[in-house]
């Protein structure tokens, strides 16, 4: 069986709040809930659209340190602040998880930060 690792975006927020932006535990990954953000430069673009091209170069990263793909995302999580945001970024997250599939939830409500217009959580399995 395989240990339960922690994985880091560097961003200053997890040792803050207490978190990991993902944890390994087998073959299971489990993405935080991930903003647009560019921890490289602690930035955020403006639009749901942007920001949601960014969520998902992170999540990107923290799967593959973790040995998983976009690919392997079986759930996803996608919370915004209002229903515009949701419309803006669909192209997006058609475009980057339209062969994926997974299962799917939608979720209007507040975020931490007002910048933000989008943020995103995914679980994956990895395949054999």
């Amino acid at each position: 069986m395989s240990a339960r690792r922690l994985i880091s975006s560097g961003s200053p927020y997890e040792a803050q709040i207490g978190y990991s932006r993902a944890v390994a535990d087998g073959d299971w990954v489990f993405v935080s809930g991930t903003t647009g953000f560019d921890y490289a430069t602690m930035s955020i673009p403006d639009g749901a659209a942007a920001q949601a091209e960014q969520c998902w170069r992170n999540i990107e990263r923290a799967l593959a340190e973790a040995g998983a793909a976009l690919a392997d995302i079986v759930r996803v999580r996608y919370i915004v602040p209002s229903r515009e945001d949701f419309e803006a970024a669909m192209p997006v997250l058609a475009r980057v998880m339209g062969d994926v599939r997974p299962a799917a939830t939608m979720i209007c409500a507040g975020l931490l930060d007002p910048r933000m217009r989008i943020e995103i959580e995914v679980t994956a399995r990895k395949r054999a």
